[in-house]
């Protein structure tokens, strides 16, 4: 893919990306897997890379950022996913705390905030997602009230990756009732290491902690880590989902398996269907890649590209999940270790659909726009 415009810049970001994640492999310093801006955790590599200007990309100048365009940082994640790097250290803040605050915060809030997520000293996890609420965030029944001095916060959330090891959580609760579930709620920025939050961790079947509950109990949240209006929460975090759906790594999760896919329909010369599935996924990533340059560019304008991004995520969920069963076809589905290449992608692959929006969330959005056209 042409990255024009800014082609040029844009081609020694993807070098400067390629060397580092070299470096860092022959190092022994890591190893590529399936799902690493949710799963390969590295602090010393996001600070690394945030010493080198690439993340907080977008931001500007003023805040530690690097005053560069949306299509520029698409260059930086789409190497780092290619590379199975370990970014989920910055991955949630980078791509969509700082945005939010940026567009949303107070000029208090933006100078507190915005420049830690730039150095890579604040890590950020999702409080979203609810026992009985889940992709229906408007059904969240994590409460908060005024108190002297802010808010008093009281609720759980679920399937929150990386909350052992944040020091920052994006909450969403419910300010007030209205008559609409939309109405009353209200987004916060909560320190993790707050009196009255507790994490309990969610273990997977490989043994693995990613995900966690996370319960606020009587948690006091200063007033001025309000993001944006009181009970305006909805509006904005429907715009915000633009940053969370609408980048590479709802395309790219499972590049990993891709990779070792090429290789082994390589090896398998005669299997003329499995080349032609091969042919078809290769064609769909160049078209889900153009469509991820659209909604960069579209950032950019300063638009908020939300059914574009739901269109995205919704056709990338597919693509991923295709590239994992195409793996299956081949000799690895004899013995797929845990932390193997094929192991990792089918344990990673549950979430692809359900993370950011089931289906029937995205196609809703995708129904709106087109009944408005």
């Amino acid at each position: 893919m042409n990255d024009s415009p800014g082609a040029a810049s844009c081609a020694g970001l993807r070098e400067q990306v390629r060397q580092l994640t070299a470096e860092w492999r022959r190092a022994g310093r890591y190893v590529p897997r399936s799902d690493s801006w949710l799963r390969s955790f590295d602090l010393e590599f996001s600070k690394e890379l945030a010493a080198r200007g690439l993340i907080a990309m977008t931001y500007p100048k003023e805040f530690g950022g690097a005053g560069r365009t949306h299509v520029e940082r698409l260059a930086v994640t789409e190497e780092l996913l290619r590379a199975g790097a370990p970014v989920a250290a910055h991955w949630i803040g980078d791509r969509q705390i700082g945005p939010a605050v940026l567009r949303h915060g107070t000029r208090a809030l933006q100078e507190e905030i915005v420049p830690r997520i730039a150095s890579g000293d604040a890590v950020f996890c999702l409080g979203m997602s609810e026992p009985e609420a889940g992709s229906d965030l408007a059904s969240v029944r994590t409460s908060a009230v005024p108190a002297d001095g802010g808010w008093r916060i009281d609720g759980h959330k679920i399937w929150t990756t990386q909350a052992h090891r944040a020091t920052h959580a994006y909450l969403l609760a419910r300010t007030a009732r209205g008559e609409r579930k939309h109405d009353g709620i209200t987004e916060f920025i909560v320190d993790m290491d707050s009196e009255g939050v507790t994490v309990t961790p969610i273990v997977d079947l490989a043994g693995e902690h990613h995900f966690n509950e996370v319960r606020f109990e009587n948690v006091l949240v200063p007033a001025h880590r309000v993001l944006g209006e009181v009970g305006a929460g909805w509006r904005q975090v429907v715009e915000q989902l633009s940053f969370e759906r609408g980048g590479a790594e709802r395309v790219l999760s499972s590049y990993p398996a891709l990779v070792q896919l090429i290789a082994e329909t390589a090896r398998r010369a005669d299997d003329r269907e499995l080349h032609a599935l091969l042919g078809s996924l290769v064609a769909r990533l160049a078209v889900l890649r153009r469509l991820c340059f659209e909604v960069a560019r579209a950032m950019d304008a300063g638009e908020a590209p939300v059914q574009r991004a739901a269109a995205l995520k919704y056709l990338g969920n597919a693509f991923e999940h295709d590239v994992v069963e195409a793996l299956r076809r081949t000799d690895l589905c004899r013995d797929p270790a845990p932390d193997g290449v094929l192991g990792q992608a089918l344990l990673a692959s549950p979430a692809f659909g359900l993370r950011g929006g089931a289906a029937e969330v995205l196609l809703s959005l995708i129904a709106r726009q087109e009944a408005r056209s």
